[in-house]
């Protein structure tokens, strides 16, 4: 699918140009002048459909850049579009508050009741109170019966709020930001603490590169440049806020590598391994101090306690497949390793390949012949197997011809010139659910 860039020309030769994305500092590929309306112009941004390939960009097409209004240099006017006045398509009404329909007997707000006292008149002392009559503080002798689903009344506030839970992830067991779905914690103290350092002038450039690294400040820096020049205002030096990023590059790198650490070490057994093994293997790229090095030290111990429980584990259960004679887990144990490092030993590789080799006979049925043959072609000890025969069925020969680039012996059983092995392709590993 493509996607749509700025990029900036940097040169032209002829009817080919050079570009680069717009902030960047190095030149990225080539593309024909006219793919640019009115031809390119060197230091010129447009807009460009692009497609990526594993060996590098394709330009698909050029457009010039959107020209902002000088009455909106930004760009940011809103339209606003009035709606014509009509009536309500739906109108709602609300039931009266209170404790549900009137009874008979009952009043409304402002109506009197029978009897009741109006102004100006002086009620007899002896006459019985009616119901609801009762003097603050004395308590009516008659009470109406509650009514189902009727809710009963609040007792009187006596000053001091009830005491309400935390507003964090204890009260609905929901996990903290971040941690869910294995991932770690975002913190983010140690950037907090940097900035907290820098003087005014390299405040936002630092935030910058927290946000995206030096091709951010590059983009920061020309979008308020391209702003200033259109409404008459003096632009900034690029190549002075190099200067100040490239100095804060190595510090923001190292905080935002402590934050990530310190997210993993809080995160404990409930971080994916992928992503510990991430942590570790990016602090190569980070210039580290003492208490850099100590979180290091402590996820390095992390990730290789949990790559030896795994490890342990994934040879109990080949262990196990091998003597209980289960050929297929055995070869989809030995195709899929809990580490890429980890590999087999030569004498449970020779187990295996016995195993496999004495099943795959011309008595095995044929759909489980061609499972099981599709399986050893993706292990590492594919051509150390040597099949026993070939099920007698046109699927099998043809799967058989299929892999006896792999598995050489399948080959001399149908007569054939071993052909060359396949070219390694990478498969791509879906991460195992299992709690590790």
């Amino acid at each position: 699918m493509s996607r749509r860039i700025d990029i900036e020309i940097t040169s032209l030769n002829g009817e080919v140009a050079t570009w680069r994305a717009a902030g960047a500092k190095l030149p990225k590929g080539v593309l024909q002048a006219a793919l640019v309306p009115g031809g390119p112009v060197v230091g010129h941004v447009y807009r460009a459909d692009v497609e990526q390939y594993m060996e590098g960009i394709e330009i698909l097409s050029v457009a010039l850049p959107k020209a902002a209004s000088p009455l909106d240099p930004r760009n940011e006017r809103l339209e606003l579009k009035p709606t014509p006045a009509k009536g309500p398509d739906v109108i709602v009404t609300y039931a009266p508050k209170g404790r549900g329909t009137r009874r008979d007997g009952e009043r409304r707000e402002g109506e009197r009741r029978d009897g009741a006292k109006r102004p100006g008149e002086r009620r007899d002392s002896r006459a019985p109170r009616e119901r609801g009559d009762a003097k603050p503080g004395e308590e009516s002798r008659e009470r109406a019966p509650r009514r189902e689903g009727e809710r009963p009344a609040r007792a009187p506030r006596t000053g001091e709020r009830e005491s309400r839970p935390p507003r964090d992830g204890a009260r609905t067991g929901r996990p903290a930001r971040g941690a869910s779905n294995g991932q770690p914690p975002l913190t983010t103290t140690h950037r907090n603490a940097l900035l907290a350092t820098l003087s005014p002038e390299q405040l936002p450039v630092a935030e910058q590169l927290l946000r995206g690294g030096m091709p951010a400040v590059r983009a920061a820096v020309e979008q308020q440049n391209k702003n200033a020049t259109s409404q008459g205002r003096p632009t900034v030096d690029p190549l002075t806020i190099d200067r100040i990023a490239e100095d804060l590059l190595g510090r923001t790198n190292l905080a935002m590598w402590k934050d990530r650490a310190g997210g993993a070490i809080g995160a404990g057994r409930e971080l994916r391994l992928r992503d510990l093994r991430a942590v570790v293997t990016s602090a190569k790229t980070v210039t580290l101090d003492d208490e850099a090095r100590a979180q290091l030290k402590e996820l390095q111990t992390a990730l290789t306690s949990r790559l030896e429980h795994l490890r342990t584990q994934w040879a109990e259960r080949l262990e196990g497949a091998i003597n209980a004679r289960k050929v297929r887990e055995a070869l989809e144990l030995v195709a899929r390793p809990p580490d890429i490092s980890t590999r087999v030993t030569a004498d449970v590789a020779a187990r295996v390949v016995a195993l496999v080799s004495e099943t795959l006979n011309a008595d095995l049925e044929p759909a489980a012949w061609n499972e099981l043959v599709e399986l050893a072609v993706d292990t590492s000890i594919r051509r150390n197997i040597k099949p026993a025969g070939i099920p007698n069925s046109e699927a099998s020969r043809a799967v058989a011809v299929h892999n006896a680039g792999a598995i050489p012996e399948l080959a001399k059983l149908l007569g054939m010139k071993v052909p060359p092995p396949p070219p390694p392709t990478r498969t791509r590993r879906t991460p195992s659910r299992r709690a590790s």
